[in-house]
């Protein structure tokens, strides 16, 4: 798999993508979650390609002078277990800490114990706190 940054030609198979792997929600339009990453810190916004240049995989990361986030992490459900959102997560640590990010957060829907396995066996664990939200624009 090749890592490279996000076009915007890719955007279609991006979408295909989170809805492929489960990570589409009615309340989150993607395209606006994509416009609004293109419009904040774009170059960290990561496809994994085949060899072919077909997506198969993607990872948003945002830095905000405190910590790190990772949304979108999605891999094809054809290419999962083969170790490629692991690179990517790889890839997402050392650009952070580059940065001077010093922790790093992502949320995981609880009940998907698969997920969780897979951060717990890079070194995340659970930090005992609640995530809290509050849409403050509607994209429906």
């Amino acid at each position: 798999m090749e890592i490279r940054v996000f076009a915007l030609q890719d955007s279609e198979a991006v979408v295909q993508l989170w809805h492929d792997c489960g990570l589409y929600r009615p309340w989150n339009d993607p395209h606006k979650d994509i416009a609004r990453k293109q419009s904040v810190s774009p170059e960290l916004f990561w496809v994994g390609v085949d060899e072919q240049g077909a997506v198969m995989a993607s990872i948003m990361v945002g830095y905000d002078g405190h910590r790190g986030w990772i949304n979108y992490l999605a891999v094809h459900p054809s290419q999962q277990r083969k170790g490629y959102a692991g690179q990517l997560m790889q890839r997402a640590e050392a650009e952070l800490t580059a940065l001077g990010c010093p922790k790093l957060n992502l949320q995981v829907r609880a009940g998907n114990e698969a997920v969780i396995a897979f951060y717990e066996s890079l070194g995340y664990a659970n930090d005992h706190t609640m995530s809290l939200g509050k849409r403050l624009i509607a994209d429906i």
